[in-house]
């Protein structure tokens, strides 16, 4: 047992450190695609590294059930992280909400993860990127098992619309906040905490989760790879 345990320590080390170097890669590619280069980033560090950033690793267990809409897998819900990489088995289980079609599989891809926008990317971008919701149901005959790299920017760090992505068409929709003030937010208002955090009425056909009216969700982007 102790010895399963050091090298479980090891594989959970390593595999931190590679997720770390991807979520920065992925950070300056996304934020490249929206005209923001890493100098315009002050917390991305001068090689563009995001070595301050916070991160946090979840390992979920979804045992089977052989009547799952009995079973709480994980509800409807946004990240509130920059993004999030998950790794799944081989189990189906998550979901994202798709405009128009209703819930929709993400299967497993082997060798591949999933990359989740979470809601400070969608409060950065000023809502180009918006955070994507998502839920996890339970298998009628296997258990499921995911790993979910939670990324996010240093702890004093204020998040807000780039200054990029403000101009006199386009106002910043969204207050500055830091992860752990955003965190609180959540905590207490769950899918309502970008509208907690917004500025203005949503333009140009951009809006939060729950403010729709004719649907209750709004969804951004899920990106396998």
């Amino acid at each position: 047992m102790w010895s399963f345990s050091i090298i479980c320590s090891d594989i959970v080390v390593e595999y931190e450190a590679a997720m770390k170097k991807l979520a920065a890669k992925l950070m300056c590619l996304m934020l490249a695609s929206l005209g923001i280069t890493k100098e315009d980033t002050k917390w991305a560090g001068p090689k563009g590294e995001f070595n301050g950033a916070c991160a946090a690793l979840h390992l979920n267990s979804y045992p089977s059930c052989p009547d799952p809409d009995r079973a709480m897998g994980l509800a409807a819900h946004t990240d509130s992280t920059l993004l999030t990489i998950l790794h799944q088995n081989n189990v189906n289980g998550l979901q994202v909400l798709k405009e128009g079609e209703g819930w929709v599989a993400v299967p497993p891809l082997h060798g591949g993860l999933v990359i989740n926008v979470g809601d400070l990317l969608h409060i950065l971008s000023n809502g180009l990127y918006p955070s994507v919701l998502h839920r996890v149901r339970v298998n009628r005959t296997q258990q499921r098992f995911s790993v979910a790299y939670l990324y996010g920017p240093p702890a004093n760090v204020q998040i807000s619309p780039h200054v990029k992505l403000v101009g006199p068409t386009r106002p910043a929709l969204y207050r500055p906040v830091t992860w752990n003030e955003y965190l609180g937010t959540k905590a207490n208002l769950f899918n309502k905490a970008l509208s907690a955090v917004r500025l203005s009425a949503s333009i140009n056909g951009l809006f939060d989760i729950n403010e729709d009216q004719n649907n209750d969700f709004q969804v951004g982007f899920n990106l396998d790879i």
